[in-house]
């Protein structure tokens, strides 16, 4: 199971990338197992030392009891190690620069997330990107 982000490939310039852990309840795993989620303006956010995903929206996995499902707007906390925060924290202090999820995976039958610190693309990088995608699409259907 791979979920990615495409949007997020398009709007930006990846600088760096991170593999983590998220904090989640019973439902929202295996919600997400059946890939009911939503990275629509998602991002993530320093508190106290803590990474924060916002805006990351799991869909109610709908054989749960009712009372015992989660909020799907909640914030899910990410698990990274202490160097690797101090890391994405010094990137963040650059004006411009943000930090969103770029896919969601299963990794030794845990669910990761892949983060990247990324900085927003012109129109006209992102108008030359899809030309590039264009011509090699061309030209591997002209190999073939």
């Amino acid at each position: 199971m791979n979920i990615v982000n495409k949007k997020a490939y398009y709007e930006y310039f990846v600088l760096d990338e991170f593999e983590a852990g998220i904090v989640l309840l019973g439902g929202e795993v295996k919600s997400i197992r059946n890939g009911n989620i939503s990275f629509n303006d998602s991002y993530i956010y320093i508190n106290n030392g803590e990474i924060w995903l916002k805006n990351f929206k799991v869909a109610r996995y709908k054989q749960m009891h009712k009372l015992v499902s989660h909020d799907d707007d909640r914030e899910k906390k990410l698990l990274l190690t202490k160097s690797q925060i101090r890391k994405i924290t010094k990137y963040l202090q650059n004006q411009g620069i943000t930090c969103v999820p770029l896919k969601v995976f299963v990794h030794s039958n845990r669910i990761k997330i892949k983060i990247g610190v990324v900085k927003g693309k012109k129109l006209y990088d992102k108008k030359n990107a899809i030309k590039k995608k264009d011509i090699n699409r061309d030209l591997d259907l002209n190999l073939k």
